[in-house]
């Protein structure tokens, strides 16, 4: 019974106590990771008037004749991230359906399916370019390999799952008239994933121009190559006129992708 007068938490003590514990390891363990990868706010503070004179005695003004060059690299990056996106959005199509339950109904070749594709994530672009590169060489080629392996991970993930969320009974309706998995697929599935189909392509697209620029750092061509040579030869001033070219370029990609995404979905 409770007596009159006495107030009542809005939160009982054995909760608090809970949220208390909970937040003493959370910081504990960001404590611990700060400690152990010596990064601190003292070592950013006493870095800053060295990022200010790089920029201002190293990279202004940028080199405004060198944005021919410039040019050419970042249409290169662009052409990458395209081809490679295009071609993963076709191959990826087939295991997007393999990795869908409501799809394939073989249990052990849909995990098997599953498993492939989570490998396939797991592994960062950058190592895929690194292979590539030991295999064909240097240049854009091993690029676009890594990118479609990469962009293949990720979208064949996010299409099986949207396609398991689609309605069923399209797809009930053509099997109970008769139809095989590939009518299934074709008037049951794709007329309901299409607009998330063309937006997530174009979100892997926007990926890819970004990661494409990483990948120039290990010989696999495009605008980041361009950059690493340039720091090499201490020209910043034409590295300064690449990362400016390179901003802009992106962020146009990324307006007119999700202004295209917005409408779709």
């Amino acid at each position: 019974m409770i007596k009159k007068g006495k107030r009542i938490p809005l939160i009982p003590l054995k909760k608090k106590i809970y949220f208390l514990l909970i937040a003493l390891i959370i910081g504990t363990f960001y404590i611990y990771s700060a400690v152990r990868t010596n990064a601190s706010v003292p070592r950013l503070l006493e870095g800053i008037p060295d990022i200010y004179d790089f920029f201002i005695n190293d990279l202004f003004p940028p080199s405004v004749s060198y944005y021919k060059t410039a040019g050419l690299s970042l249409l290169e990056t662009w052409n990458m991230a395209l081809l490679s996106t295009s071609v993963a959005a076709i191959v990826c199509l087939p295991f997007s359906f393999l990795a869908a339950s409501n799809i394939n109904k073989n249990v052990y070749l849909y995990q098997v399916v599953r498993f492939g594709l989570n490998v396939l994530r797991t592994i960062p672009e950058i190592i895929l370019a690194l292979i590539f590169v030991a295999m064909v060489g240097y240049g854009p080629f091993p690029g676009i390999l890594a990118l479609i392996f990469f962009s293949m991970g990720i979208l064949a993930k996010l299409i099986s799952e949207t396609v398991e969320a689609i309605d069923p009974g399209p797809l009930e309706a053509i099997r109970a008239t008769g139809g095989n998995v590939i009518q299934v697929i074709c008037y049951g599935v794709i007329p309901q994933i299409i607009p998330h189909y063309v937006s997530y392509t174009l979100y892997v697209l926007e990926i890819n121009v970004r990661a494409s620029i990483v990948l120039g750092f290990v010989g696999a061509g495009g605008v980041g190559q361009l950059i690493l040579e340039q720091m090499g030869w201490l020209n910043f001033d034409r590295v300064a006129m690449i990362i400016l070219m390179t901003f802009v370029a992106v962020v146009i990609i990324d307006t007119v992708s999700t202004r295209l995404r917005e409408r779709l979905v």
